[in-house]
């Protein structure tokens, strides 16, 4: 699917073809339009990953540069887009921002220098340098210029919202339009605020006038067309804590005394809905931040406050003067409005500013960062003690103002103006998306360009009801005498939501749990493996500062030999019970350690109830069994994911295959005791999320790695790592390549063709291997999911066949920035080193530090495998022949166990072959991280020793 749309992108629609003109009008009708080619959009991550591989393809096949125009409205995605792509691709952005000609609404068409845009486009395409404007939004004029060389300009993006018009068209390449993400958000907001009195052209004129007469038409012309959902998120979201600076005066002087300040004035207003009552409703109105010429808007009062933090999205976005003009035109009134001075100093992730609020006549220090960890430890020590404030300013002044009350608003019009339904745009037909079933009015389609209906899109987050207990779900559980907390429970939520708002609505839950019942609040999140519920548990953890526990905890010893991790009976029920019954009475309970590497339990470790540990989630397939929902206080369920991805996957090989299978079948033969044991359990959840995450497609999850065969030395790697941070380990690996018979082939084994399941500690994995190479990188997916070997048994039944097989060990270093790894590869003489880390830069430095430069492959053990084995020594699969017999034993064993494990009755197995070969590589494992232990500190000890000695000669020095 991908591959084919990439060629449809390339075949037409670039300069090359703007700049050939057809011999006749019959040989134009003949081609086919790429408009009418290409699907109606796609996702962000879909889009983001098309966007790369349409850049590289065209990049092989075409000499100078490859020239991209990302445009779309305001507040679409697009210069997150460019941002990603470029992080990858490594290409050079020219923004349009930096093009404005005065201090007009840079939304303007005439406010945009379209001459010297293209002027620089035609150097660096004609393969000179040239110099572009840089564009100051404080002091509201053109400041300097940036020169752009030529030669290091491979791939150039245009970005901006008339990226796509037709004085750049003829210069681009590639043409991809970005609608959505907070811009339809906006016109959701109005369009529930106003009501049914106006048509969704009437609003998109007033808030957009620009966007139907001189962006929409442009859009039409974008071979990739992205349709961004995103609109805020807490999944990065800016932790703050703020005090007056009068108490702290002494600190802040410390802090800004040496440093390069940064200086800001805002004036920041919030706007009431024409349809708002009295009450003061702060999460109904739309806050707009003026800095300079520059306009930005954020939907309501979007925060959590959680002990002295207050938490918020990454929800602001740029709008034209002309949007905040068309807001009052349609009744929306200013109620607050406050000057904003603000002088900070930023050190990496954490920012300190001095804020003074021009109404409250007070200065505020507040601490911002993306990591609460940070914050909370930079202010201690900084010595900043508080005390601290969680309100906004918006309700300090509102407690000292009062609300204001409301004004008549203008009177809208029922009927549409004429002159706006009657306007023509110069552009093709707008595409619409036809739903397979249309219920109401609303709901008929728009144009792929406009806002979802507002039923598809409710701008109200639905908010959280108590009911009494529910006897019939409550099993005749008991944990003690009747009190308060267990005459109030969570009403479920009748709908499902997407990752980001079921983030949002179970820190909330929690929030509202710990005001009704109080101390201590337990939670379960459920679903099965690889959804995401380690993911949600770690985001909620960071948000409301709670302790999380994995159910894998709790596995028995001599249910692990058998490898059902997966079947209920694994857990220590008992232990499970006793702890959450001693956190629920505020009792210091002791909760087991499970080392995933020798299968057995490694310990216990106390947890006590307190005021910073008051709530605690428990995660794991099985959290939502009824013998352990019932314990718990807030039940969520998450599906999706990478366990989602297998099943696409596999119904893409089988369509691949000329073979249809439905999702069900694929459900029921690959996680048969999902569908039987774990399914049935999430219906009843109070919280159900959707995780839409892939993990091949999104640029969230993205790892570069660099590889390389050239020795290193094992104290050079250690000097690259933190010190105080820096840990080992020691892993065999076998990896199985499973391919399903019928794909067509080119006559050679190829690792896309294949899913890519380890064998680990006697654990199995899949491992989601779909990368992108560039250059010397390979970007790949940093998600790998443990299977049940049951599962491994269902992809053999539908008919895919091990065709390959690798057997290696593995050494690992790392610090939290950067993983050394160096894999020594069964009948490969040599060990191959690889870098990985999520910054590119680091893994760069890293490699430059080793002497790597020069030396680095990408490609993959199973092609390196395959190009060193002898034509002779191979077998029908491609694989050695010795190699072939041992592969077979192990789909055997797979195939037996793996039926056992799934049936009811699990009968006893028989002695394996392969139960020797295990014991043997983990008693091979248990030498190897002897030896480990032993030469780390060893070399700890030298190290040292060697420091000691260089301080000892620089004191005397």
């Amino acid at each position: 699917m991908d591959d084919q749309v990439v060629q449809r992108v390339l075949q037409e629609g670039g300069r090359d073809f703007y700049q050939q003109q057809p011999s006749t009008s019959a040989a134009s009708s003949s081609s086919p339009s790429i408009l009418q080619s290409l699907p109606l959009h796609v996702s962000f991550d879909h889009g983001y990953y098309l966007l790369v591989k349409s850049i590289q393809e065209l990049r092989s096949k075409k000499d100078g540069v490859v020239t991209i125009g990302i445009g779309g409205p305001i507040g679409s995605g697009k210069s997150s887009l460019s941002e990603k792509v470029a992080s990858v691709i490594g290409c050079t952005v020219m923004s349009m921002d930096n093009y404005r000609t005065g201090v007009d609404d840079g939304h303007d068409l005439d406010s945009i220098d379209f001459d010297l845009l293209v002027q620089n486009l035609e150097d660096l395409i004609n393969g000179r340098d040239t110099s572009t404007p840089l564009f100051d939004f404080q002091e509201r004029r053109r400041i300097g210029s940036n020169v752009i060389k030529s030669i290091s300009s491979g791939v150039v993006i245009v970005d901006g919202t008339y990226a796509l018009h037709a004085r750049l068209r003829s210069l681009l390449d590639i043409r991809v339009a970005v609608v959505g993400g907070v811009h339809f958000s906006l016109l959701s907001k109005v369009q529930y605020d106003i009501g049914e009195s106006c048509s969704l052209d009437y609003l998109i004129d007033s808030i957009f006038p620009l966007f139907r007469k001189h962006i929409e038409p442009d859009l039409h012309h974008a071979q990739i067309r992205i349709n961004n959902s995103f609109v805020s998120s807490f999944r990065e979201p800016i932790y703050k804590i703020k005090c007056k600076s009068e108490s702290q005066s002494g600190h802040a002087a410390y802090i800004f005394h040496g440093k390069e300040a940064q200086f800001d004035n805002f004036i920041e207003m919030y706007l009431r809905p024409p349809s708002a009552s009295e009450e003061a409703r702060i999460n109904d109105w739309i806050k707009v931040r003026q800095s300079g010429i520059k306009y930005y808007l954020s939907l309501g009062d979007q925060r959590i406050v959680d002990k002295n933090y207050i938490i918020r999205p990454r929800a602001e976005f740029e709008v034209g003067r002309m949007t905040l003009g068309g807001l009052l035109a349609l009744g929306y009134t200013v109620v607050v409005s406050y000057k904003r001075a603000s002088t900070s100093v930023i050190d990496g992730n954490l920012s300190v500013s001095l804020e003074t609020i021009d109404t409250l006549g007070e200065t505020y220090l507040v601490l911002r960062g993306t990591s609460r960890k940070i914050v909370g430890t930079e202010s201690s020590r900084m010595g900043i003690t508080g005390p601290w404030i969680t309100k906004s300013y918006l309700e300090m002044i509102l407690e000292r103002q009062g609300v204001p009350r409301l004004n008549t608003p203008p009177l809208l019009s029922s009927v549409t103006p004429v002159t706006t339904q009657e306007r023509l745009i110069a552009a093709p037909k707008p595409l619409r998306i036809a739903p397979n079933l249309v219920n109401r009015f609303e709901d008929l389609p728009q144009p792929w360009t406009r806002s979802p209906t507002k039923s598809k899109m409710e701008p109200v987050m639905a908010t959280w009801h108590f009911i009494p207990p529910n006897p019939l779900l409550s099993d005749g559980y008991v944990t003690g005498p009747p009190s308060s907390r267990d005459n109030l429970q969570l009403a479920p939520m009748p709908d499902s939501y997407d990752l980001d708002r079921g983030l949002l609505l179970a820190v909330q839950a929690i929030q509202a749990l710990l005001e009704n019942k109080g101390l201590p609040v337990v939670v379960g999140i459920g679903g099965p493996s690889g959804s995401g519920k380690t993911s949600l548990a770690r985001k909620m953890a960071n948000i409301v500062g709670c302790e999380v526990i994995s159910l894998e905890s709790y596995y028995k010893t001599e249910q692990m030999k058998d490898f059902k991790y997966d079947d209920f009976s694994s857990l220590d029920l008992d232990l499970l019970s006793k702890n959450i019954d001693d956190i629920r009475n505020c009792r210091r309970t002791k909760v087991p350690v499970f080392d995933l590497e020798t299968g057995a339990r490694s310990g216990f470790k106390e947890l006590e109830v307190s005021e910073d540990c008051g709530v605690v989630i428990f995660e794991g397939i099985y959290a939502l069994h009824p013998d352990i929902r019932r314990r718990l206080d807030l039940w969520i369920a998450v599906v999706g994911g990478v366990h989602s991805h297998l099943i696409s996957r596999v119904q893409r090989d089988k369509s691949r295959a000329g073979c249809f299978v439905s999702q069900n079948e694929i459900m029921m033969t690959v996680f048969p005791i999902f569908q039987q044991h774990i399914e049935p359990h999430l219906v009843e959840a109070h919280l159900k999320i959707r995780n839409d995450f892939d993990p091949v497609l999104s640029p969230e999850s993205s790892l570069f790695v660099l590889k390389s065969n050239k020795q290193v030395a094992y104290q050079d790697i250690l000097k690259i790592l933190d010190s105080s941070k820096i840990c080992s380990s020691v892993q065999n690996f076998i990896d199985i390549y499973l391919r399903l018979s019928g794909i067509p082939a080119n006559g050679q084994l190829t690792e896309g063709d294949c899913i890519r399941v380890r064998i680990c500690e006697g654990r199995f994995a899949l491992l989601i291997r779909e990368p992108i190479r560039e250059g010397n990188f390979i970007i790949q997916p940093k998600v790998d999911f443990d299977i049940s070997i049951s599962t491994v048994a269902g992809l053999l039944n539908l008919g895919y066949q091990a065709v390959a097989y690798i057997e290696a060990s593995a050494c690992i270093y790392q610090d939290g920035k950067i993983l050394i790894e160096i894999d020594h590869l069964q009948d490969v003489s040599s060990p191959y080193l690889q870098i990985k880390g999520v910054n590119k830069e680091t893994v760069v430095a890293a490699g430059s530090t080793l002497k790597l430069d020069g030396s680095y492959t990408t490609k993959s053990y199973l092609e390196i495998i395959l190009e060193r084995l002898p034509a002779a020594e191979r077998s029908s699969n491609g694989i050695h022949s010795q190699q072939a017999a041992r592969l077979q034993e192990l789909v055997e064993y797979i195939q037996s166990q793996g039926s056992s494990s799934a049936s009811e009755s699990s009968p006893s197995r028989e002695a394996s072959p392969l139960e020797g070969v295990i014991e043997e590589m983990q008693s091979r494992i248990k030498r190897l991280e002897r030896w480990q232990a032993i030469n780390t500190v060893l070399w700890t000890f030298l190290m040292s020793a060697f420091l000691g000695y260089s301080l000892y000669q620089r004191k005397r020095q």
